[in-house]
């Protein structure tokens, strides 16, 4: 998608700090990190949220990389993984994408 900000990364139009890559998914360091580990996977094709993602492969994959990441940053016991799915639950990128949070206590429930 033309205006997609996060194809635009993937694409390489607009530098981002990668953190793993292969050629299904990327991941990068949020720009407004909520803890000490905050990174986005996102898939390289466009799907617009999780409930749009029919690809049971790339669902796994994606759920793969998050986990390699958090234990990668050395949390591979305590990482929250979030997506949100639509404006209403606070997607405010229209590609998919996964945050994997560590370092920091979380709370339940989620705010």
């Amino acid at each position: 998608m033309a205006d997609c900000l996060f194809c635009k990364i993937v694409a390489g139009e607009i530098p981002a700090k990668v953190v793993f890559g292969d050629s299904d998914t990327l991941a990068i360091a949020d720009l407004n990190p909520v803890a000490p580990l905050h990174v986005l996977v996102l898939p390289r094709v466009h799907v617009a949220k999780l409930s749009e993602l029919e690809d049971e492969r790339l669902g796994g994959h994606l759920l793969q990389v998050a986990r390699r990441v958090a234990k990668d940053a050395g949390y591979a016991d305590n990482f929250r993984v979030v997506v949100n799915n639509g404006a209403g639950a606070g997607q405010s990128v229209g590609h998919l994408h996964m945050h994997v949070l560590g370092g920091r206590q979380f709370s339940w429930p989620p705010g």
